[in-house]
Parts: C-alpha cells; sequence; structure tokens
C-alpha cells in the first residue's frame, strides 16, 4: 500500500524533514531569492543601467505607475517612508495622470509586458519628454512604446509572482538613487541582510531560534489581524495579507494599528479565551469554541516603544519589529523566547524589506504545516 500523503498532523515546524517534503511547489527557495533579486538591481545600477535618467537638478515629481500587486505595495511603501525627505513628492498612481511633463520621472512598474494601461502610461510619459524607467519585462507593447527613449530594469532571475516584493522596492531605491540628488543607498548591504534573514528563517532553524516560525506558530489555529502603525506598516500589512491569501491561502485581516484598537477595545477576541473551562465544554450542547485571536503589530524599531505603551493591558498581541530575533537563551517572564537584536538593520526601508521576507517565510511554513 502506498504511504498517504502528508497532512497538518505530519507536519511539524521543527521537523525539517516533513517541511522539505511537504514544499513540492519549492516556496521555501523562492521566499529565500529577496536577498538575490536585491543583488541584480544592484548590479544594474553599478553596470550604469540608470545612468541615462541622471540629473543634477531634481525631478518635479516621480510618479510610480502600478495598478495592483507587489509593484503597487512597493510603491506605496516608498511614498510613504522615503517622500517627505527627499525632495520630491512621490506619486503613486494606477494610469498615467495628464500633468506629466518633462520635469517627471516616470517609473512603470509590473509584471505584465503587455499591460494596458502600463503600455498607455509609456507612450504618454515618453511623448511628454518626462524620464522613463520601465521596471517591467522589456518586451511585447511596452517595449514597442518606450523602445530608445527609456531605461529598463527588468527582472533578471524567474521568481514567482508571489515573491517579487523585494525586486519592485529595490528598483525604486535605484532609481531614487539616480535621481534624487543626496540621496544614497547601498543595495549590496541590503541584500546582504536579506540573505542573513533567509537563513535565520530556514527550515532547519528550530521554532525558538526562527523568527518565521515563531510568526506561523503564532497565527495557527487563530483568527488574525496584521495592523501598521504608519503609512508605510500599513501597506506592509497589505502585503501580508495578500502572501498569506495567495501562499498560505488563509485569510488574515490588514488594518491599521488605531482600527485594531478600537475592536480590541470593543471586546474583540475576548471570547476566544475559554481558559480552564474549556475542559467542561461540550460542542453538542453548547456549540463550537469560537476560534482564539491574533493581533500581529508591525512597527519600526524607533517606534515600538511608543506602539508597546499604546497596546498595554491588551491581550493576545504581538509587536514584531525588524530586529526582534528569537533568542532560545533569552527568555521572557512568561517563559517564551525573548529577542536579541541583529546589527546593521537600522534604516527604514531595510527594516521593511527584512520584516517583508519574514512574513512572506511565515506564510509559506503556514502553507507546508498542513502538508
Amino acid at each position: 500500500m502506498s504511504p498517504s500523503p502528508l497532512s497538518a498532523a505530519d507536519v511539524d515546524l521543527d521537523d525539517t524533514d516533513g517541511l522539505l517534503a511537504a514544499d513540492r511547489q519549492g516556496l521555501l527557495r523562492a521566499a529565500s531569492m529577496a536577498g538575490a533579486q536585491v543583488r541584480a538591481t544592484a548590479a544594474a545600477l553599478d553596470e550604469g543601467d540608470l545612468d541615462a535618467v541622471r540629473s543634477d537638478a531634481p525631478p518635479r515629481t516621480i510618479v510610480w505607475v502600478a495598478g495592483h500587486g507587489n509593484a503597487e505595495t512597493a510603491g506605496s511603501m516608498l511614498a510613504a517612508l522615503l517622500g517627505g525627505s527627499i525632495g520630491t513628492p512621490i506619486v503613486v498612481v494606477a494610469e498615467a495622470p495628464p500633468w506629466i511633463g518633462t520635469l517627471d520621472v516616470v517609473i512603470l512598474a509590473g509584471d505584465d509586458a503587455g499591460d494596458a494601461v502600463l503600455v498607455s502610461a509609456a507612450a504618454t510619459a515618453v511623448r511628454r519628454g518626462a524620464r522613463v524607467i520601465v521596471v517591467a519585462p522589456q518586451e511585447g507593447p511596452l517595449r514597442d512604446a518606450t523602445a530608445g527613449r527609456s531605461v529598463a530594469l527588468p527582472p533578471r532571475m524567474p521568481v514567482p509572482d508571489h515573491f517579487t516584493f523585494a525586486r519592485y522596492l529595490a528598483a525604486g531605491l535605484a532609481v531614487l538613487q539616480a535621481v534624487a540628488p543626496g540621496y544614497s543607498v547601498d543595495l549590496t548591504a541590503l541584500a546582504d541582510a536579506l540573505d542573513a534573514e533567509a537563513l535565520r528563517n530556514s527550515a532547519a532553524r528550530e521554532l525558538f531560534t526562527n523568527p518565521a516560525k515563531g510568526l506561523a506558530d503564532r497565527m495557527q489555529n487563530r483568527d488574525v489581524v496584521v495592523a501598521g502603525d504608519s503609512a508605510a506598516t500599513v501597506a506592509l500589512a497589505r502585503h501580508a495579507s495578500v502572501v498569506m491569501l495567495r501562499v498560505a491561502q488563509r485569510t488574515v485581516a490588514a488594518a491599521e494599528l488605531a482600527d485594531a484598537l478600537v475592536a480590541l477595545g470593543s471586546g474583540w477576541g475576548r471570547g476566544g479565551d475559554t481558559g480552564a473551562a474549556s475542559i467542561f465544554h461540550d460542542e453538542e450542547i453548547d456549540g463550537p469554541l469560537p476560534q482564539r485571536t491574533r493581533t500581529i503589530v508591525l512597527t519600526s524599531d524607533a517606534e515600538r516603544s511608543a506602539v508597546a505603551a499604546r497596546l498595554q493591558g491588551f491581550d493576545d498581541t504581538q509587536i514584531v519589529t525588524a530586529n526582534d530575533v528569537p533568542d532560545v537563551a533569552a527568555t521572557g517572564g512568561d517563559g517564551e523566547p525573548g529577542s536579541a537584536t541583529t546589527p546593521g538593520s537600522t534604516r527604514p526601508e531595510q527594516q521593511l524589506a527584512l520584516l517583508a521576507l519574514r512574513l512572506e517565510m511565515a506564510a509559506v511554513y503556514q502553507r507546508l504545516v498542513r502538508g
């Protein structure tokens, strides 16, 4: 008799062999390529691919055209993080605005060279003399609309659409370095940090020293809300919700922290805490137990203390920052692992990139434990 297929009961988060056997689609490998995608963009920058759009004068506006998915999320995050500090506003739009002109930089981001909206935006931007960067496959109608009048940062390696966020973010950072005087980013250092994060989250690392497995474990068998305390972390929370749906095939809500606090304050989640009384529960008489809840709050290292103060008194909440690295040697008062701080991840854009990778790998682990 042939063995039965793996099921949720067969795969434990600390069962390395079981996880790898369940990963028939190569999701762990695909997710761990975030650093490689950033390194490929760094290579393109070093090779001079963006030299044609460099200028000593800042652009009037940087227009990020993306209709959906990781491309739109990366643009929204960059606008929230850097739009107020680089001296040039970043506008994220679904189609080319009518006021585009020669003083603007237009970034066309997407995964479909035949996307009619991107092609139309490309034709408009080129016709009006804007500096155009194509962060999409340079082929088909998009290539025809921009040939010879744009620069391209096409994908250099095949990665499933679920895990392309790092590439769009790196492309945006590279463009900002090229067109925004005074802004500089070390993409190689970012790639190294992402590689280190992927290694910490690898299947061979046990639960208590693996940030992604820890997140996956805390989300199992619960209703989950991922909340952000700023525009950038709200965009990251939306990314988490999407990747959980597409990869883990489960629903996770994304919200602003203020909205999550209103729900928590009005009693959301309290019904799931049955405590010791659950041993007397009879589903035929009392009905099914309510689902337990978990609120995961994404924030930066600088804002962690302020967010912790806002969450004081609320149960089943967890603050997550990029530098929270579980360490089995450090335990808190409740017996759960404490955290150690990884050096070097101080820039906000790097922190969010690391958190995005951790959430993606947590989604993969939730998919794998189901077999």
